[in-house]
């Protein structure tokens, strides 16, 4: 028997739509993940971009457990001196939503070359109106 190696094209890109509603943000940026990276099939392999798109509705909805809400920071850093940047949970949430399930997605991927061409199939979205919907496929009636 030999192992199964999938080639380049013969990857099938499916879409999935999450609602962020009520859920977690790192229970919900696993899952995302995981899509991204193509966990979810039987086919996957760790060195070929296999990851599904996602389209993530209602990112402004989501949720932290115990007291994140108020005392979680995000940090970065220009490179310059006093280039340190530190911004609260509270006011990224009122500013940028999207922004803070961008930066849980993008640290859970492998920080390695294809991480950029997953998080270009992450979309996400404030609202709950979807842009995306013609790339669903409707049910096949049988």
């Amino acid at each position: 028997m030999k192992t199964y190696q999938p080639k380049a094209k013969e990857i099938v890109r499916n879409w999935h739509l999450i609602d962020a509603k009520e859920k977690i943000l790192g229970r919900l940026s696993s899952e995302i993940s995981r899509y991204l990276m193509g966990k979810n099939k039987v086919t996957y392999v760790p060195h070929l971009d296999m990851g599904d798109y996602v389209v993530l509705l209602n990112s402004e909805k989501v949720k932290v457990s115990g007291k994140k809400e108020k005392q979680k920071k995000y940090f970065r850093h220009s490179g310059y001196p006093g280039g340190f940047r530190e911004v609260s949970y509270m006011k990224l949430k009122a500013e940028q939503p999207q922004k803070i399930i961008e930066l849980a997605v993008k640290r859970m991927l492998p920080a390695n070359r294809l991480r950029d061409k997953r998080m270009s199939r992450l979309k996400i979205v404030v609202g709950d109106k979807n842009p995306y919907s013609d790339k669903f496929k409707a049910p096949n009636p049988k």
